[in-house]
């Protein structure tokens, strides 16, 4: 009696656990359904948009993309568009500008801590102002040659 009930046992809990991998194998199938089927609503609405923005373009604003003759090829180019000055036609304006007044004139009053009742903005170091960062431009990074970094250095030694 007790084989037979050992074995039913056996024979039920297998039958469960392929139900229950069955399951979870229908679960992973909806997930995976519903993942498709969201790309698909998100394909078809920009679709659509493309549809109705190529209308716009074509009814109202007529865009069209560049083409390689639209470009230019320099600076010469470029100054070939421009046109000299007509006979006649009067000189450039030329403005003069005025070196700022030594005085410090603001509409903004200086900000004065509370507590010391001394002026805190623009404060320069003792040392003098601090030099400029220099940085070099991304055509010179572009240009240097990659450098190579032993991971040992980096990892402090750990081997």
């Amino acid at each position: 009696m007790l084989l037979t009930c050992t074995s039913a046992y056996g024979a039920l809990h297998l039958k469960v656990n392929s139900v229950k991998s069955e399951v979870r194998q229908a679960e992973r199938r909806i997930v995976a359904l519903r993942d498709q089927k969201l790309m698909l609503e998100t394909e078809f609405e920009t679709r659509a948009n493309q549809q109705q923005l190529a209308a716009w373009n074509e009814v109202d604003f007529g865009y069209k993309a560049p083409t390689a003759d639209q470009f230019l090829e320099g600076e010469r180019q470029l100054a070939q568009f421009g046109t000299p000055r007509a006979k006649g036609a009067p000189e450039p304006i030329q403005v003069a500008k005025a070196p700022a007044e030594a005085e410090e004139s603001s509409i903004f009053p200086a900000m004065v801590s509370p507590i010391t009742g001394k002026a805190i903005a623009a404060e320069v170091p003792r040392g003098g102002p601090p030099e400029p960062v220099v940085r070099e431009n991304l055509s010179a990074r572009l240009v240097r040659p990659s450098q190579r970094v032993a991971i040992g250095s980096i990892a402090g030694g750990v081997e």
